[in-house]
């Protein structure tokens, strides 16, 4: 999957539906309908599913979150090469609900990298989109946190942000690559993302809570 293919990330974040066998369930969703649809599709389940899911789907799975720590004495925390070694793709980095200081997200991302794992930032404004594509991570994703889980796309409420956050993370590099998060719930919020110059979504409760996830997932990337 290069970085500029469409795709579809969703973050499982700790929702009672992804616990235990549920992460691998819904995973395995996202599974059947990127191959039926034959678009990209990540999904990051709870960190203590990681490898499980990792090792029992073809799509990409990511971690949701990595420490700027070394494999060492670091008890309770999630270093990258852990989420290497777990079958991980990649990580999410900097969610608006696990922040970190600026200097540690460029430090992930060179390690990521440098293990051959891809990297995902979230960045809460377009200001800080562009200071975070500085260190060139794979992608960049938008995300204004007081829309996250609210049904308000920000691509469709408030879309001057995702014009910017584009235009912004444009101005620094042309290699980085910007999703479009919070709120994100139908297929019209997609196609919406698209037109302002995402190259795809992060998206959560909207697929991790439907009464139907596959159905939900179909309804999102059949508009990639």
């Amino acid at each position: 999957m290069s970085a500029g293919s469409p795709v579809i990330v969703i973050n499982f974040k700790n929702y009672p539906e992804a616990q235990g066998e549920g992460a691998l369930r819904l995973a395995r969703s996202a599974e059947r309908a990127s191959g039926r649809v034959g678009r990209a599709i990540m999904v990051a389940p709870p960190q203590t599913s990681l490898m499980h899911v990792a090792r029992s789907v073809s799509i990409p799975v990511l971690a949701q979150h990595v420490d700027d720590v070394e494999p060492s004495n670091t008890t309770g925390f999630v270093p990258p090469e852990s989420v290497g070694a777990a079958g991980a793709a990649g990580s999410l980095i900097n969610h608006s609900e696990h922040r970190l200081p600026e200097d540690a997200v460029g430090r992930l991302v060179r390690r990521l990298r440098g293990l051959g794992l891809v990297s995902i930032v979230c960045a809460s404004t377009p200001e800080e989109a562009a200071r975070l594509a500085r260190f060139s991570p794979d992608y960049v994703a938008i995300e204004p946190p007081e829309l996250i889980g609210t049904g308000r796309a920000v691509s469709r409420v408030a879309p001057d942000i995702v014009r910017r956050g584009v235009e912004a993370v444009r101005s620094v590099s042309g290699d980085v690559k910007v999703l479009c998060g919070a709120g994100v719930t139908n297929g019209e919020d997609v196609r919406a993302a698209l037109r302002l110059g995402a190259v795809g979504v992060l998206v959560s409760s909207a697929v991790v809570r439907a009464r139907d996830p596959e159905a939900k997932i179909l309804e999102l990337a059949g508009q990639l």
